[in-house]
């Protein structure tokens, strides 16, 4: 685990996740589905490190950047019919992510999933782990008018938790997660499996307090 600021975590009841690339393994899924996309769209795939460095963003934001002069929602719906009848089956959760917010549960900790998914297969994902029934909170992105990395995300979450920003941490694997706590004044933690962010993006309002290299780090930090 790396720290870049050392704070007093002793505070911190309340724990927020970002759910694709977070709690559960969603890129090949999230990036097949843009490659389709852009097949239908471009006759060709796009390099996936320009795909990847969009996770984390509103689908709707990351459509108009890619085909301005494309329909939005016929683009939406070419994106997500690809996922229809795939999504449950395609995902996956981190190694050690169940564990720890089941854990966290046990130790009395508030859990929250922040996401810019829909509802929909946002709770489909959860359901198939059980972890609908465990989390106090899920904030997708038909909750939000503004969306990460603005602050509004975690403070409806911290609304719906009763808890104020410096009682709560967050993690992410983009950084729209690290900008949203940072934004939120929420103690930020980013994890170094993630795909959507480089070192040199690691900067400013996307520079993480902590990076954790395994789920349990978070333990360690809430020195639990």
């Amino acid at each position: 685990m790396n720290e870049n600021i050392k704070k007093d975590t002793k505070q911190i009841n309340t724990i927020l996740f970002d759910f694709d690339g977070t709690v559960m393994n969603t890129n090949d899924l999230i990036l097949g589905s843009w490659q389709h996309t852009f097949k239908a769209i471009t006759g060709q795939e796009a390099d996936p490190q320009v795909i990847h460095r969009t996770f984390g963003e509103t689908l709707a934001k990351s459509m108009v950047d890619f085909f301005p002069d494309f329909p939005l929602e016929d683009a939406i719906d070419i994106y997500r019919n690809y996922q229809t009848g795939r999504f449950a089956d395609a995902i996956s959760p981190f190694p050690g992510m169940l564990e720890l917010i089941k854990d966290l549960h046990q130790k009395g900790y508030k859990t929250a999933v922040v996401t810019s998914r829909l509802k929909p297969t946002t709770m489909e994902g959860l359901q198939k782990y059980g972890l609908d029934q465990i989390l106090d909170a899920i904030v997708t992105v038909e909750d939000c008018t503004r969306h990460k990395p603005d602050p509004e995300p975690a403070q409806i979450a911290l609304k719906k938790l009763s808890a104020k920003p410096e009682e709560a941490l967050m993690v992410g694997d983009s950084k729209f997660d690290i900008g949203c706590a940072n934004n939120a004044g929420v103690t930020s933690v980013l994890v170094d499996w993630a795909v959507a962010i480089y070192d040199k993006e690691q900067e400013g309002i996307f520079k993480p307090d902590y990076v954790i290299q395994k789920a349990e780090d978070v333990l360690e930090i809430l020195g639990c």
